[in-house]
């Protein structure tokens, strides 16, 4: 089963996004903010992180910066969801080795959960 690292600070869409990765048999573990995010990298070592950009506190391109620069877990593969809709911090994500920077409006659930296991080993 593969594990996604959920990085969402809004409650109804993190639990939204949680039943729909649950219903699709993934294991799923949610943090509200980066410096939690970072936490639970090293804790449950996810097959998949999920990040949102527009974060409390510090921003998901601080988090995947700072991801990068731990060798334990810098190689660990991101797909940025996000509303934000930026060239600059598309460019910075990609830099930064997102795979993707998907935007929540363009998908429904079903469809972001199809577009997940893309991501994933299978």
């Amino acid at each position: 089963m593969s594990k996604i690292l959920l990085i969402e600070d809004e409650k109804i869409l993190a639990e939204m996004y949680m039943d729909k990765f649950s219903e699709a048999k993934f294991e799923v573990v949610l943090a509200l903010d980066a410096e939690t995010g970072l936490k639970m990298v090293q804790k449950e070592k996810p097959d998949l992180i999920v990040l949102d950009i527009i974060l409390p506190k510090s921003d998901g391109i601080s988090f995947l910066e700072n991801l990068r620069k731990d060798k334990k877990v810098s190689s660990m593969s991101v797909v940025v969801l996000s509303n934000y809709d930026d060239p600059r911090a598309r460019r910075e994500a990609r830099k930064l080795g997102a795979m993707d920077y998907l935007i929540k409006t363009d998908f429904t659930p079903t469809g972001l959960t199809e577009k997940i296991k893309e991501y994933l080993p299978c």
